[in-house]
């Protein structure tokens, strides 16, 4: 592995940071320092503590900002629920980003798991 991009959990995490900021560009203006905000910042926040936990070259590093990504992901999860409640966030695309979510997060947990181990 060259580096952090090619950490499939970073590529989606990417992926997934695009969505929000897409789906929040329709939040209404008052939420703009608000859920709005907070929302992309979480997002922003899981595939930046994997490029910095890969970038500080150890297992244990690595495994220390993944918790950090995966308890940023749980904060996307959450958000997106305080949005579709308030109507901000249809059912589908709701249903949409929280299967993003899913699926990073079931990455996060293979690598946690694989940062855990002792390297050979």
């Amino acid at each position: 592995m060259r580096g952090h991009r090619d950490l499939i959990a970073w590529q989606k995490a990417m992926d997934l940071v695009t969505e929000i900021c897409s789906c929040t560009q329709c939040f209404p203006r008052e939420e703009l320092y608000g859920l709005s905000n907070q929302l992309r910042r979480a997002a922003i926040s899981v595939p930046s503590n994997l490029a910095e936990g890969y970038s500080r070259n150890s297992r244990n590093e690595l495994h220390h900002f993944v918790g950090q990504a995966r308890g940023s992901l749980a904060e996307v999860e959450t958000q997106v629920e305080i949005a579709k409640n308030l109507g901000y966030v249809n059912a589908n695309a709701c249903e949409g980003l929280l299967s993003r979510v899913n699926e990073v997060g079931r990455l996060l947990t293979g690598l946690k798991a694989w940062s855990s181990k002792p390297s050979s």
